[in-house]
């Protein structure tokens, strides 16, 4: 028997969530499409979070409209772990406000 998935925890599996084959992901500023900077967060507890979004609208409704942004395979997310550890993928999770990036650092897809 297993327990149903903490609501609040933004790293529980969401089996109702079909995965997409690709994700945007949000990149530092000035990143470029060929080397992108993929931006992670340090949860609460110390994990690291890979924040993935299934939607362009879902990533500026989660980070802002001046998030940059790198479109990903999923299947790619293997490598990305080798390249940057991660230690949970947060899906479609909002960042705080203060954490939005303003529009003097640069907005779209890197």
């Amino acid at each position: 028997m297993t327990t149903p998935a903490d609501p609040t925890d933004p790293t529980a599996p969401r089996g109702d969530k079909p995965i997409p084959p690709v994700l945007y992901l949000p990149v530092r500023p000035g990143s470029t499409e060929e080397a992108p900077e993929v931006e992670m967060r340090r949860l609460a507890d110390g994990r690291v979070a890979l924040m993935v979004y299934t939607a362009l609208d879902r990533l500026v409704g989660c980070c802002g409209p001046h998030q940059p942004w790198v479109l990903y395979r999923t299947d790619q997310l293997g490598e990305l772990d080798r390249a940057s550890p991660y230690d949970v993928v947060a899906l479609d999770q909002p960042l705080p406000r203060e954490l939005w990036h303003q529009a003097t650092q640069g907005a779209g897809q890197s």
